[in-house]
């Protein structure tokens, strides 16, 4: 199987926050904003592995600024990790208040793996990433790590047979 580049899937997907999708205070729920995070994960892992792919786990999901109404989302997402089935995708949130020159703010990060699907819904192997950048190679290997110890402790917590 072929290795495919990080750009070859990385986007960025952007949004104006509407009260809709907020308190009555304009804080944007931050369930919303985890919605809009996994979409992002999973185009970004259809894109690399061409088929369905769902969401397995998400890890350090970090609130760093809240977000308002009126706000401009961009939410942005690119490959670190790929196993054999599974991808880690990493998703950051930035926010841009419309009516000042103020630059993006980051407002949240996490690490999704996502796990592609073939047509029977059983996981599929996924073409391998092509590593360009001295800074590929060393998220890849944290990515790495963060996947093992997620399967030490996934057959650590399993019953015994």
């Amino acid at each position: 199987m072929m290795k495919k580049p990080i750009s070859d899937s990385k986007i960025s997907m952007v949004y104006v926050m509407l009260p809709n999708q907020a308190n009555p205070a304009g804080n944007v729920h931050g369930g919303d904003i985890m919605k809009i995070m996994d979409e992002a994960a999973g185009v970004v892992a259809r894109k690399h592995s061409r088929m369905n792919a769902v969401t397995a786990r998400v890890d350090e999901l970090v609130f760093h600024l809240p977000i308002f109404v009126g706000e401009l989302l961009t939410c942005n997402a690119h490959l670190i990790y790929v196993g054999r089935s599974s991808m880690e995708v990493a998703v950051t949130v930035e926010v841009e208040d419309m009516e000042t020159d103020q630059p993006r703010k980051r407002a949240l990060s996490a690490y999704f793996t996502m796990v592609a699907l073939d047509k029977k819904g059983m996981p599929a192997k996924v073409p391998a990433l092509e590593l360009n950048s001295p800074e590929e190679i060393s998220a890849f290997e944290e990515g790495k790590i963060r996947y093992e110890m997620h399967k030490q402790k996934k057959r650590d917590c399993s019953p015994s047979k």
